[in-house]
């Protein structure tokens, strides 16, 4: 089953799009300005969502679509566009504003370490 799977992934993958997988150890993204309030960025080199609620904190999502497994590579505002399915997700809860997909996208732990972003599961 595993062959079908990847053929289904590399079928849906995005049109020069990154190929690299989520964090899989802790990434220093920028520096924690770059983020403001009530807003996000996506760091597309690590397949990463950063926002930043009202309050200041902090929250990270993995940008691999949930469900055919494409990076995401737009963001407008808070609203994460699938490339391959048209699949939305807001970026500050990672819950799914659009189908086809049906789950949300997967959170990171995310800090500020010397006034830098990292995300990213430990090392």
């Amino acid at each position: 089953m595993a062959p079908v799977a990847g053929l289904g992934l590399a079928a849906c993958a995005a049109p020069g799009g990154s190929s690299a997988p989520t964090p899989t150890a802790p990434v220093d993204l920028g520096a924690e300005s770059e983020v403001a309030k009530g807003g996000a960025r996506l760091y597309r080199d690590h397949n990463v969502v950063v926002s930043r609620g009202a309050d200041g904190a902090l929250k990270a999502y993995s940008t691999i679509c949930t469900h055919a497994g494409c990076a995401i590579n737009k963001l407008q505002g808070t609203t994460l566009t699938c490339p391959c399915h048209g699949s939305e997700f807001d970026a500050a809860t990672g819950k799914v504003l659009a189908a086809p997909a049906t789950e949300p996208l997967n959170e990171l732990p995310v800090k500020v370490s010397d006034g830098r972003i990292v995300a990213g599961p430990k090392g």
